[in-house]
């Protein structure tokens, strides 16, 4: 039977098949459109899998140009996928690639090879900069035919963003010259540390992540363990915290920590900043060096000397023990700065104070209170006994001469000792006491030691009530002039007067000079008093001139303190001018210790003074330690014997002959000679028969007011002829 032939249209395919094939045809054709459906459904699949999973996917041909570009990337550059297609990656517009990146990829591709991770950026559709992460694998047929590739790509921006703020930062704080530590605050390990840390400690960043903070610190575990308590407590508090670190050699150093707590979804992390201060320290050290140290013996100031007292006293206390406290001053130690120089001097008290050290124990302490005074604290010294041990110690420390440029110098101290708590309670009180006893040293001779009584301290009150005085009476023009007469020996005739100061001090009467001098002398008001008495000196002789009692020279002691003043000949120059009066009515007396303290000096002073007209008179001649050579050099006119000499000059041998030796000794150099003291005919005849020029005492005269000194003088006129003068 012949076969119909098919018929095909729009609608309907028929086919002769042979019975029983019809139905085979039918499941084949069902099977074909399911597997279609199912490798649609696997595409749909894929490209969502590939939108969800990477933000692209793309094939290549052999030429390397797109086949196909699925994701949301394409559309973040601002093209279409179907633009892309048959283009490389190089020549898509706005994507930049980085020279070595690309270079590496394009080796990869030539050798149809796989990538991995290749970067390259772009401006998207916004104008924004974008970096994209690409991967691919080579795609061959079946007979091994390359024909491209393919791979899929992510938008990379916010990592690269993150890695860029990453590498900055950590370029920043590899740079700084601060050691930065990242911790965990749960497990107090370093998570991370800079460049600087590593240098700083001398290890490698292996090395600290694996030693971690702990080990760093340098100290007692248990201080370095609250240290780190501190550091890592609170929250996100900040805090500065300084430790000492050790390094790797072993070498510790100062650091100051800035610390504060961040918190993550990890937990907390500490960043410690630490920065050494070594520098600061050590500045800060020599600050302190300054403020509580002597600078030429490093012993401590008087400052730190009174808060380590304050300190002692305050633990003697709690444990009911007794403290010594002795202060020490150099006998005469002025004379050494005079005649040696102040160099010298200075070199006497650093090994004052190296000896001092050897005196006492390591738990006593010993300062220096200014100029020559030391002062030593004895931490368990509670009574007299155990103090004067010390005291004896440092008076045999004394003993051996002091090598100062070559030469010997000896010196002693004089030494006063106060103890706590048997003599008082505070420090200011202890020391005062000290210093009260140490002056009582010093009147019974010095170069020994005393130690505080209630005596002491009544004298001591008593002598701050007499220098409150003097500094009022200056205010208040309390002081007057006495004047002793003088007489020429062989005539019998005044030559002059000698002007004494006295003190009309309130609720006390007139005082002495012996009294108040010596105070006046130590406060340094010698000098203004002294000044004072020059002017009244002058305003005197102008007065008796004015009044017709004629010229009367006046002679005026000065201080061996008020001689080294720089003003006194500008003082003198000033009253002369002042009162009008011819300079050489003016007699100018200073000690012979006080001119030998500093000798040059003292020629040029009396130079200045000669060369005003002023007469020159050496005091106390005999009791010093003049040498000739320079008594040549001293422009002088007179010497006064000291009274010590005249006192016994009848029936003491020695006295006698020491007398007529001045004399003689005088007279030789051209010089004129006053004896003081004189009191008897006997001493008048002996000077007369060994030519003394002058003399002054009470078988003359008292010191007298100025009152009662010009009716001396008028009635003395009078009896030339056989009233007064019959003294003679």
């Amino acid at each position: 039977m012949p076969k119909k032939p098919s018929t095909v249209d729009a609608h309907t395919l028929t086919i002769d098949t042979p019975p029983g094939h019809l139905e085979l045809l039918d499941l084949t054709v069902r099977n074909l459109r399911a597997s279609e459906a199912k490798l649609q459904q696997s595409e749909a699949r894929f490209h969502s899998l590939a939108t969800l999973s990477f933000d692209s996917y793309w094939e290549q041909d052999e030429s390397l140009r797109f086949t196909q570009f699925l994701g949301s990337s394409v559309d973040q550059l601002g093209i279409t996928a179907d633009a892309l297609m048959c283009q490389t990656g190089w020549d898509i517009p706005g994507v930049r690639w980085n020279v070595p990146e690309r270079t590496v990829l394009e080796e990869r591709l030539a050798a149809r090879e796989p990538f991995r991770d290749a970067i390259c950026s772009w401006i998207d559709a916004d104008g924004a900069r974008r970096h994209f992460q690409i991967s691919g694998e080579p795609k061959f047929d079946l007979s091994g035919r390359f024909t491209g590739y393919r791979g899929i790509g992510n938008d990379v921006t916010d990592r690269v963003h993150r890695d860029d703020d990453q590498r900055r930062f950590r370029s920043a704080i590899d740079a700084t010259a601060d050691a930065i530590f990242l911790l965990d605050r749960a497990t107090l390990r370093f998570t991370d540390v800079n460049d600087t840390a590593c240098r700083m400690l001398g290890y490698s960043l292996q090395e600290l992540l694996a030693l971690g903070p702990m080990e760093l610190g340098a100290g007692s575990r248990d201080y370095i363990g609250g240290i780190y308590d501190d550091l890592i407590s609170g929250s996100a508090a900040y805090k500065v915290t300084e430790l000492w670190l050790q390094r790797r050699d072993g070498s510790r150093f100062p650091v100051e920590i800035h610390r504060q707590a961040h918190r993550s979804d990890d937990g907390w992390t500490i960043v410690a900043v630490a920065r050494d201060i070594t520098e600061r320290k050590e500045a800060e050290g020599r600050l302190r060096q300054l403020a509580h140290y002597d600078q030429l013996t490093g012993l401590p100031n008087r400052t730190l000397f009174y808060d380590s007292l304050k300190s002692t006293l305050v633990l003697a206390e709690q444990r009911h023990l007794g403290v010594g406290v002795l202060l020490i001053d150099l006998d005469r130690f002025k004379n050494v700065n005079d005649t040696l120089g102040h160099s010298t001097g200075d070199e006497l008290l650093r090994q004052v104070s190296q000896r001092l050290m050897k005196c006492v124990r390591a738990k006593d302490t010993i300062g220096r209170l200014g100029g020559d005074e030391f002062a030593l604290i004895l931490s368990d010294a509670g009574n007299v006994h155990s103090a004067s041990i010390v005291a004896n110690k440092v008076m045999r420390a004394f003993r051996q001469p002091f090598t100062l440029e070559g030469r010997e110098v000896t010196m002693t101290a004089s030494i006063g000792l106060t103890v706590y708590p048997t003599d008082a309670l505070e420090a200011d009180t202890l020391i005062k006491y000290a210093d009260s006893a140490m002056y009582e040293a010093k009147d019974a001779g010095r170069n020994t030691f005393r130690f505080y009584t209630e005596d002491m301290n009544s004298r001591m009150l008593q002598k701050c009530a007499l220098e409150d005085d003097l500094r009022r009476a200056i205010e208040h023009d309390e002081f007057v002039l006495y004047y002793q007469p003088k007489m020429q020996v062989d005539t019998g005739e005044w030559s002059g007067v000698e002007a004494l100061i006295r003190w009309n001090r309130p609720g006390h009467g007139l005082v002495s000079p012996a009294v108040f001098v010596p105070a006046l002398e130590e406060t340094g008001l010698i000098v203004p008093v002294g000044a004072w008495v020059i002017n009244a000196a002058c305003r005197k002789i102008s007065n008796w001139e004015h009044a017709g009692i004629g010229p009367i020279p006046v002679a005026v002691n000065v201080s061996g303190r008020q001689f080294l003043h720089e003003g006194l000949a500008a003082t003198i120059e000033a009253a002369i001018r002042r009162y009008r009066i011819e300079p050489s009515l003016l007699e100018i007396e200073i000690t012979e210790s006080s001119l030998m303290s500093n000798a040059e000096h003292t020629v040029d002073v009396l130079q200045d003074l000669k060369a005003l007209g002023i007469r020159i008179s050496i005091d106390d001649f005999g009791t010093g330690y003049s040498s000739l050579a320079y008594l040549k050099r001293f422009p002088i006119d007179k010497l006064k014997i000291d009274i010590a000499f005249i006192r016994d000059v009848t029936t003491n041998e020695d006295d006698a002959a020491i007398t007529a030796a001045i004399i003689n000794m005088a007279h030789s150099l051209k010089l004129k000679v006053i004896a003081e003291g004189v009191e008897t005919l006997e001493q008048l005849e002996f000077l007369r028969t060994h030519r003394c020029d002058e003399i002054q005492g009470y078988y003359f005269s008292r010191p007298l007011p100025a009152p009662e000194l010009k009716k001396l003088r008028q009635s003395s006129r009078v009896g030339r002829s056989g009233g007064p003068a019959a003294i003679c």
